[in-house]
């Protein structure tokens, strides 16, 4: 085996760090390769215009809500998974992959029909005359290419629940390796190809989607040692798709409560900021996504931990993978916050050269407020794969709600004016507070969630961890009984 392949028995067994960075440093060079797909989009379309960096800004949430639908298959199946690998469960853990990938290609073929329906009307409505039809434009093309993403995205999840985040990383090198690629001649037109601006960069993301999901069918049948399918696994499984649905569906809730809120909260940096305080929140979220990698690499590791230490009824050790998982993300974190404190001026004019003086100037400023709360990214994201990894994932849709909906649109609203619309001839808004409001309202509501978070689990964990130890050996149980009536 290599430095960074962990077996199951060292999941649920021996030194709790070793094992959790060993998973973890995949799923972070994975998630940095994803943060620097999305980066090269920006930083060449930031070759071309500011209303084209806006476009993509404006459809980042969107996405999101469309991965976020999605989510009930690929988080579902990272849980599963990992559950019956700890319980030493491999032909249903297969099984579990095989119908969380065919959930997730029904899923995103109801999302394509809606973006043709409706794509061009949900982008008008976010945006003006300029930034609309450019949005519209990628929109559509991206969505054409989402079943293979969604797909990839839930093979991956079987890689991961699995303890092989290897596999994982080797898939989304492929996805960004060919997105990069692409990038330039599509958007620009080096060579004998057109430049296609927005429309290149939706093109060369959808590329490497389709030849990251057709990286995972052949890794995931024969290549590695840990998840192998055959053709007996290729059966639809009315009882997985259930558990699938009823594990993940508060997934995409949570997600969907967080982009719904991030689209709301577009429309209003529209409103108060304009194309430059759309462009300063686009190159912030970008940039940020830097930050939440070693969050989301620690938080990814220490659900399949959990959820496989639960499944071998070790209660003990998925407390342990949680209390080291939140002193690593959080103190990295902490120090990717400081570095950007300090150079958000050389961060915007790397990515972003075209920007107007006003953009610049809004961009350094939310950049460094920002950085101020990356360290409770970090304990959040390992904090809510502890709910996850235990099958509680209704916990952090609630928690999620409280954030988006009950913090940060509130706080948003202020940047408002006090009348910016009149509905029913009632004028209604805010405080007039200006876009800066809604820069804090982000820190202000990643803090307040960690802190609560924290304390919240440091009261239920011991109850949960030992009735989702139960739950779990109550399922092999119930399955190897189905399994032996067969």
């Amino acid at each position: 085996m290599g430095i960074l392949d962990v077996s199951p028995e060292e999941i649920t067994g021996g030194a709790i760090a070793p094992a959790l960075v060993a998973l973890a440093l995949p799923l972070l060079a994975q998630n940095l390769v994803h943060v620097l797909n999305q980066l090269v989009d920006t930083f060449w379309l930031g070759r071309v215009g500011e209303a084209e960096v806006a476009a993509v800004g404006l459809n980042f949430p969107l996405l999101a809500v469309m991965f976020g639908v999605t989510a009930t298959a690929t988080v579902g199946t990272h849980i599963l998974v990992a559950q019956r690998v700890g319980a030493d469960d491999a032909s249903g853990a297969r099984r579990m992959t095989v119908n969380g990938t065919l959930l997730a290609l029904g899923l995103a073929l109801v999302l394509l029909a809606i973006v043709v329906v409706a794509g061009d009307w949900i982008t008008h409505t976010l945006s003006g005359p300029e930034v609309g039809p450019l949005a519209a434009a990628y929109l559509g093309i991206f969505a054409l290419f989402l079943p293979f993403g969604t797909a990839s995205d839930a093979i991956e999840g079987g890689f991961v629940g699995w303890g092989d985040t290897r596999a994982a990383l080797y898939i989304n090198l492929v996805a960004v390796g060919v997105n990069i690629a692409l990038d330039p001649f599509l958007i620009l037109g080096w060579g004998p190809f057109p430049a296609l601006g927005v429309e290149g960069a939706a093109l060369a993301t959808g590329i490497g989607y389709a030849c990251a999901f057709a990286t995972g069918l052949v890794l995931a049948t024969g290549r590695r040692d840990s998840l192998r399918l055959s053709r007996r696994d290729l059966s639809l499984s009315v009882a997985d798709q259930r558990e699938l649905v009823d594990i993940g569906a508060p997934v995409s809730g949570q997600q969907l409560a967080g982009q719904s809120a991030r689209v709301a909260i577009i429309g209003v940096v529209a409103t108060v900021g304009g194309a430059a305080g759309l462009a300063a929140y686009t190159v912030g979220a970008r940039v940020a996504t830097i930050a939440f990698v070693p969050a989301a690499g620690f938080g990814q590791a220490a659900q399949s931990m959990v959820g496989q230490n639960l499944g071998a009824d070790r209660p003990d050790r998925a407390h342990g993978t949680i209390s080291v998982g939140v002193a690593m993300a959080g103190g990295a974190l902490f120090v990717v916050g400081a570095i950007q404190w300090l150079i958000p001026g050389l961060l915007t004019d790397v990515f972003v050269p075209t920007l107007t003086e006003a953009g610049r100037v809004l961009t350094v400023d939310y950049l460094e407020i920002l950085a101020y709360s990356y360290w409770a990214m970090g304990v959040s994201a390992v904090l809510l794969a502890a709910f996850n990894g235990a099958s509680r994932t209704r916990t952090g849709f609630v928690i999620d709600l409280i954030k988006y909906w009950g913090i940060r649109i509130p706080a948003a609203i202020a940047a408002l004016p006090a009348a910016a619309v009149v509905i029913w001839g009632i004028p209604l808004g805010g405080l007039g507070f200006g876009v800066h409001a809604v820069f804090w309202a982000v820190t202000i509501s990643n803090v307040l969630t960690a802190v609560g978070v924290g304390i919240y689990y440091h009261f239920r964990h011991d109850r949960m961890f030992h009735n989702a130890a139960m739950d779990a050996a109550d399922a092999t149980a119930e399955e190897g009984t189905e399994t032996a009536a067969d």
